[in-house]
């Protein structure tokens, strides 16, 4: 069982940056897909960035092209820049990762960004 942690979430205002982080506790290096995750109240859940194995990078429309979604191999870590922060990007961001398509996954327990002026 791979183990996820998440840093970065924090309070912000609107326009700043954040940097979250997800450590998995085994290599990252074959998995299918890394992705991150955000949920807020009235929207659910919804993915927001994705990495696959193959390097492709997809994003929510409402995060394009203000978020970047990277990973770091050798440190087994994936990460979020949030650029231009919004107050609609409040949630709590989870990531995800899977090893084969059809895995179900494991998830990380979740940082919370707040955004307010």
């Amino acid at each position: 069982q791979v183990q996820l942690v998440e840093s970065g979430g924090d309070s912000v205002h609107p326009g700043g940056s954040l940097r979250l982080s997800c450590t998995a506790s085994k290599s990252i290096a074959i998995l299918y897909r890394l992705s991150w995750y955000r949920h807020s109240p009235g929207k659910g859940r919804e993915e927001v960035a994705a990495l696959s194995r193959t390097g492709t990078q997809t994003y929510h429309t409402s995060v394009k092209p203000r978020f970047i979604i990277s990973k770091s191999v050798p440190a087994n870590t994936i990460y979020l820049q949030m650029n231009d922060i919004q107050p609609t990007d409040t949630a709590v961001y989870y990531c995800h990762m899977k090893k084969t398509s059809w895995a179900s996954g494991n998830w990380g327990q979740g940082t919370l960004v707040t955004v307010s002026s």
